[in-house]
């Protein structure tokens, strides 16, 4: 039984998916900083300011957190740039 899983995780390459998974996740974290430490108080803070509001997710509007979706959109773009770049620069060096 034991050699059937090991021929299943060899077969089914299941180290290399939980690797990637790993490695996703960590990505996931520094495109999270990025934009919470770095993008939204160096770009957004004067109008922030203007709006009174500390964080990106607090705004809002008649109970609608549309603040929570902007911050969304942007970590959806910010991680979609870094990918591309990634992707960009692996291409490059693999030919």
């Amino acid at each position: 039984m034991l050699q059937e899983f090991i021929d299943f995780v060899m077969k089914n390459n299941i180290i290399g998916i939980a690797i990637g998974l790993l490695v996703a996740a960590k990505v996931s974290e520094v495109v999270k900083s990025i934009i919470e430490d770095f993008f939204t108080p160096a770009i957004l803070a004067p109008t922030m300011k203007r709006l009174k509001i500390d964080k990106l997710h607090d705004l809002s509007f008649r109970g609608i957190l549309y603040g929570k979706l902007l911050a969304r959109i942007i970590d959806f773009l910010v991680t979609a740039i870094i990918i591309f770049l990634v992707i960009k620069y692996f291409s490059i060096q693999t030919g």
